[in-house]
């Protein structure tokens, strides 16, 4: 879907990948598995359409439950989310978090 954006105000130094548009990409809820014990950490991989993604996008991550987020692997299709359970002592649970792409 495209949305005409007639007026978008960029702070000073600020980097776009395209000179006329802002691409944005959204899933909510995506699934995670389990850990397997106290401490570990789950990796899930995220697509989108094929080599529909810039060289060069910020990912955003929020994770459903008690964890830190990153991000690595990012390809034109999409990338891994890693998440860490924010306490060594915890163990993530089968849950969802939400990505927001910007580029």
């Amino acid at each position: 879907m495209s949305i005409a954006v007639h007026t978008i105000d960029l702070v000073p130094n600020s980097q776009l990948t395209q000179s006329d548009r802002i691409i944005l990409g959204l899933q909510a809820g995506v699934a995670n598995v389990a850990g397997s014990v106290a401490g570990a950490a789950v990796i899930t991989a995220v697509s989108f359409a094929s080599a529909s993604l810039p060289t060069n996008y910020v990912v955003l991550v929020t994770p459903g439950q008690d964890a830190t987020a990153y991000v690595s692997a990012k390809t034109s299709t999409g990338f891994n989310v890693t998440l860490v359970p924010r306490q060594a002592t915890a163990t993530l649970s089968a849950s969802t978090f939400d990505v927001l792409v910007l580029a």
